[in-house]
């Protein structure tokens, strides 16, 4: 009689998870990670690709972090592959949270430079909890190549990313700051100065850079200034 109604609440959760209110549905994920169970882990990740609501995908990453990670990660990582951009994104910053290194391999160059800047975005954020040690400056180099890419805010994030990462970041921003786009030298002039100064502002900072290289103009084919001697 107690399974019948273990197994009775449990689908009255999961229809609750797709109830056209945000409110019943915010209610069932923390009911969820209150009281998880392997039914769950699917329907969960499912719903993270289609969910609407930010605190409602939050809640969602929150009740899967709840559940064992060996009945998770294979759910995620098929997610990561998927077609819709939503369901990359939101399984990366699972992942993130979940923060198990051995995910890594998942965390493709394709994913961190995907055209989709949200998924750009969870994928920088993921990489930079997952990566393993001794394996930052590769992933330095990789995230440079995105330098100047979209709006502020997924500048502000990728810089975030970077910097992040500590020193070993230096080289890719130093020949970042050579390159013949206006838009990367800013962006990793800004990143510099985060690097140096943490407690200073994007905003102010990529406006001071993109003064600097406006003033400084595109940089000479012979200029060695930016060349480890």
């Amino acid at each position: 009689m107690a399974m019948k109604r273990q197994d009775t609440d449990a689908i009255r959760v999961l229809q609750a998870l797709e109830d056209s209110r945000s409110s019943v549905r915010l209610q069932a994920a923390l009911a969820v990670g209150s009281a998880p169970g392997p039914c769950f882990v699917d329907t969960l990740v499912e719903r993270c690709a289609i969910e609407p609501d930010f605190f409602v995908r939050d809640m969602l990453t929150w009740a899967l972090t709840r559940h064992p990670v060996s009945l998770v990660l294979p759910a995620l990582l098929r997610e990561v592959r998927s077609e819709r951009a939503q369901a990359r994104s939101q399984a990366l910053h699972t992942l993130s949270k979940i923060g198990d290194r051995q995910v890594w391999p998942a965390i493709t160059r394709a994913l961190l430079s995907d055209a989709d800047d949200e998924v750009a975005r969870s994928a920088w954020r993921a990489a930079v909890v997952l990566v393993p040690d001794g394996e930052e400056p590769g992933l330095a180099t990789v995230l440079a190549t995105q330098l100047g890419r979209g709006a502020q805010e997924t500048q502000l994030s990728l810089s975030q990313a970077l910097v992040a990462l500590g020193d070993v970041i230096t080289p890719a921003l130093r020949g970042a700051t050579a390159s013949p786009d206006p838009l990367v030298r800013a962006h990793a002039l800004a990143t510099q100065r985060l690097l140096r100064d943490p407690d200073t502002g994007f905003e102010a900072a990529i406006e001071e850079a993109k003064r600097t290289v406006a003033l400084t103009g595109a940089p000479r084919a012979d200029d060695d200034t930016c060349v480890d001697r």
